[in-house]
């Protein structure tokens, strides 16, 4: 049994001991970026939540008829009758302006590395004209060691209430269409999403070679084809595309290589098909490497 005067002193002890710490909450929550260090939220103005709601009302209407297209199409969609061998499924033409809108185009000076230009416009052929001129200066600040390239790239893809999607097209296994270049060879690129943040620059490229002349040309790549890079690095562990975590399609151009100059690419469509006769799954060779050998 403890005494009194012990307990006492106990109590006073435990009193001293006991204390609150304070300090600043620090943010716990990671936001993804994914423009690779391009994007400088400092120079951004981002909109209050007043403007967002306002604005969220007005784009009511189409997202909901948006919403309605989507519910239809999964309702009279059918494989036996969408995926038929032989026929290309157009994914993305050039009509009207607002086909043009679905693309972004860039080169490297609107980032500040450059002095290309490029722009996407709309013929009177009813295709898109891909042109401007790529330069292989360089500003001469010390970090930047080349340059010169031009590049268009379709806008995310969405389903409505802005939320992210992606193309399903594991039914399909070549990309076709139909350009008219300039002699010069272009670069095509399926980007893809994956869950982990290492994945969000993934990408898949294959050779775009145009003969020039005022003749068009029907183009017909397996997606087997296509080979991996990830921020531009081609990487040494190859894998087929993920079909159904398609989120761009983009066309570049790159003085390296070529020359510094004008150039056009006219494309009249782009689109799908699934082949019968090409088996193919993959068209490069891998080999059984130890652990830690082969980079990612």
């Amino acid at each position: 049994m403890i005494k009194l005067r012990n307990f006492e002193k106990i109590l006073k002890h435990a009193n001293k001991a006991v204390s609150f710490h304070t300090s600043s909450i620090n943010e716990t929550f990671w936001v993804k970026e994914k423009k690779s260090g391009y994007s400088n939220p400092k120079n951004h103005n981002f909109p209050s939540k007043k403007e967002l709601i306002v604005e969220g009302f007005k784009e009511l209407k189409s997202e909901i008829a948006l919403w309605r297209e989507e519910v239809s199409e999964k309702l009279r969609m059918d494989p036996i009758v969408v995926y038929r061998p032989g026929e290309v499924d157009v994914v993305y033409d050039f009509q009207d302006r607002n086909d043009i809108d679905k693309w972004v185009v860039t080169s490297d000076s609107d980032h500040n590395e450059g002095k290309s230009k490029a722009s996407l416009e709309l013929t009177n052929a009813e295709s898109g004209l891909f042109h401007g001129f790529v330069d292989s200066q360089f500003l001469k600040d010390g970090k930047i060691k080349r340059t010169g390239y031009a590049n268009m790239r379709t806008l995310r893809v969405k389903k409505s209430f802005k939320r992210d999607a992606t193309f399903d097209w594991t039914m399909y296994n070549t990309l076709v269409m139909k350009v008219r270049g300039d002699g010069r060879s272009y670069l095509i690129n399926l980007n893809t999403e994956g869950y982990f943040d290492l994945m969000w620059d993934d990408a898949y490229h294959y050779a775009l070679y145009t003969r020039g002349g005022p003749h068009w040309q029907d183009v017909k790549i397996p997606f087997s084809k296509f080979f991996r890079s990830s921020k531009g690095r081609i990487q040494d562990r190859q894998c087929p595309i993920p079909l159904h975590l398609v989120t761009h399609v983009g066309f570049s151009v790159s003085a390296k290589g070529q020359s510094d100059g004008p150039f056009n690419l006219e494309i009249a469509y782009i689109g799908l098909e699934f082949d019968p006769s090409n088996q193919e799954e993959f068209a490069y060779e891998m080999y059984q490497q130890d652990k830690y050998i082969v980079a990612n």
